[in-house]
């Protein structure tokens, strides 16, 4: 609220709305900016495996001039070598060692600047006509295919130091904009005009350039130094995708990993364990598959412009929605940065078959996984919805449920926000008891680092006070250890549920209403559903009709609400409801598990099924659930499937 600022009508603001409303109302174009969403997702992420390969594979080639008859499989073995060790102590790169990474990227840089003023006052200041325009002309002029075709190699001149800045999005904005415009930009425009005046010098020199332009006396160091930045750089680079990854799966557009978070104070630290293996893995086969530094470089160009493409098109796309710019200012954006970055990537795209082709497959299989995870939750959770039950056939049952309220906690998770899942229901006609007080649990994760014990549940009661049924949307932070002891969440439901009936007779004796009905929705058409035995029943019918229960079953305190009822009473009505949660607590808690199945129906078109009921249902059953992670003992857990059509 401190940053809010009223904004004045002004025709940018009326056309970023009537963009979003368009954005809105259309299925297609939501679907298309889904597509293009992944597709740069899947872009970045195949850009992360590239660039260590890229990265370290370069540095140890280097290896090559200080060595002349080091083979090119000893420079490949030190690179796998050195790329097992990077993946294999990233999780234990914290945040201290930013301690070490700083220095070393500022001696970098300053060995690269040095270096090229070393090669200009040697070798002369003729580099500097690089500056002229005319000569790219004179170069397009002579010779059109093969100046087009060198473009692709001319682009990776100007990449790679991204990669350095791919995890800085906790540092301010201006900080890294100063320190690209006053180091890292000026240190690599003498490096290449330094190699520049060295190639004029040695037309004869046409691999390892940086390495054969590096004085003598300074080789090895200056070596080894590169070889750490190639080491920094690929773990930047990997950070930033578990970022990335971590993002998609909150949006649910990657399947559920387990992350672990490496620091209290920064959010962005994050390690996870299997996309890092899965990442080492790729390195290396980028690596063994090509065993070339240009087939590596190929697939990295095309990498590279894969990215840029797709952040310009977010870009215009932020300008006309959030900052509002004028469309003559987003037209001219789009024009000159994505016709020239198009230019770029048709001639990386004729590198295709010399290494490009394995990064586009890379890029696909990546992408058909988002599409298919993001289809087939979106479907689930859908089906979900529309099979909740309604309020209105919970208050036909009454407070009894249509069978036997049993002593005892009954939590039922279940991922809906709101509305009674139909996974209840099942359970309504399949077990001849239900527990007297059912909490229904919903566990959701917030981008802070802790949440306090006092703000952890969120309540809210389903129908009135005679149900004893309740809501509880369980909030953890990233840092919060959800493998805690059944006994200790028990016991911490349980105090916040009492607070929150306490809160709720305290409004109550202020607004002196009758009940509370705070999860209101319209009425959903269910009135019969299928138990897991393949039977139809009617909810509208007890189970039980039949059945009068003894005396000594029914618990000391009704779960139901009395015929009259004082319900004026506040304080009386509050103790007897503390002491029914007293006894349910006593009696014991069982969690009741909603794993639905989602199946295509029979009549759907091929592709469907192939989607939804193997590749989807092979992602789901092998990724982690929500529920899982808490600390749940077997003897205390029940779980049930509903297989679910859509």
């Amino acid at each position: 609220m401190s940053s809010f600022r009223l904004k004045l009508p002004t025709p940018e603001l009326e056309r970023s709305i009537k963009v979003k409303e368009k954005l809105e109302s259309s299925l297609l174009l939501k679907k298309l900016l889904l597509g293009l969403v992944l597709f740069g997702t899947s872009m970045f992420i195949s850009n992360g495996v590239i660039t260590p390969a890229m990265s370290v594979l370069s540095a140890v080639s280097g290896l090559k001039v200080g060595i002349p008859n080091a083979s090119h499989d000893i420079v490949v073995m030190i690179s796998v070598a050195l790329l097992v060790i990077l993946y294999g102590v990233q999780r234990f790169a914290t945040s201290k060692m930013g301690f070490a990474i700083g220095p070393s990227l500022l001696i970098w840089f300053c060995c690269l600047g040095g270096i090229g003023i070393y090669n200009l006052s040697k070798y002369g200041p003729a580099a500097f006509k690089a500056f002229n325009p005319l000569y790219i002309i004179y170069y397009f002029g002579r010779n059109p295919f093969q100046a087009w075709l060198s473009l692709g190699g001319c682009l990776l001149c100007a990449t790679g130091s991204e990669a350095i800045f791919a995890n800085l999005c906790y540092f301010p904005v201006r900080y890294v904009q100063s320190m690209f415009m006053l180091l890292v930009l000026p240190c690599l425009v003498l490096a290449y005009l330094g190699q520049a005046a060295f190639l004029i010098a040695n037309q004869n020199s046409s691999e390892q350039i940086f390495f054969s332009s590096i004085p003598n006396g300074v080789f090895w160091p200056v070596f080894l130094i590169a070889n750490l930045a190639a080491l920094i750089a690929s773990r930047t680079m990997t950070t930033a995708i578990f970022q990335c990854i971590k993002q998609s799966i909150a949006l649910g557009c990657f399947p559920r990993l387990k992350i672990i978070h490496t620091s209290r104070k920064f959010m962005s630290k994050i390690y996870i364990p299997v996309v890092n293996w899965f990442l080492l893995v790729s390195c290396l086969g980028f690596i063994l598959l090509f065993r070339s530094i240009y087939d590596v470089g190929n697939a990295y160009a095309i990498a590279e412009l894969g990215v840029m493409i797709m952040a310009t098109v977010y870009v215009a796309i932020i300008m006309l929605l959030i900052w509002e710019t004028n469309i003559v200012k987003v037209m001219l954006f789009v024009i000159m940065f994505l016709s020239l970055e198009l230019v770029f990537f048709s001639s990386a795209l004729s590198s295709v078959g010399d290494g490009g082709w394995a990064l586009l497959i890379f890029a696909s299989v990546l992408l058909m996984i988002m599409f298919i995870w993001n289809y087939g939750s979106k479907l689930k959770y859908d089906s979900e919805v529309k099979q909740k039950l309604s309020k209105n056939l919970m208050r036909k049952l009454g407070p009894n449920l249509g069978t036997i309220r049993a002593p005892g906690l009954g939590l039922v998770y279940s991922e809906i926000v709101k509305g009674v899942p139909a996974i209840f229901g099942h359970f309504l006609t399949s077990l001849p008891a239900i527990h007297s007080i059912i909490v229904f649990v919903c566990i959701r994760n917030v981008p802070v680092p802790v949440v306090p014990q006092s703000e952890r549940f969120l309540f809210q009661r389903v129908c009135s006070r005679g149900y004893h049924m309740f809501r509880c949307i369980a909030r953890y932070g990233y840092k919060d250890k959800k493998q805690e002891h059944h006994g200790i969440f028990e016991r911490l439901l349980i105090e916040g549920l009492e607070k929150y009936i306490q809160r709720e007779a305290v409004e109550l004796s202020l607004q002196s209403e009758d009940d509370i009905d705070s999860d209101e929705e319209p009425p959903t058409p269910v009135r019969t559903i299928m138990a897991p035995n393949g039977s139809l029943y009617s909810l509208e019918v007890p189970l039980l009709v039949d059945l009068i229960p003894s005396a000594d079953v029914i618990p000391e305190v009704s779960c139901s609400t009395p015929r009259h009822d004082p319900v004026i009473d506040y304080q009386q009505n509050l103790e007897l409801e503390l002491a029914f949660i007293r006894q349910a607590k006593h009696s014991g808690a069982v969690y009741l598990i909603d794993n639905p199945i989602v199946k295509a129906r029979k009549d759907s078109w091929f592709f469907k099924k192939l989607i939804i009921n193997y590749f989807f249902a092979f992602l789901r059953n092998n990724c982690r659930r929500a529920i899982m992670s808490m600390s749940i003992p077997h003897s205390n857990r029940m779980q049930v499937r509903l297989t679910s059509y859509v």
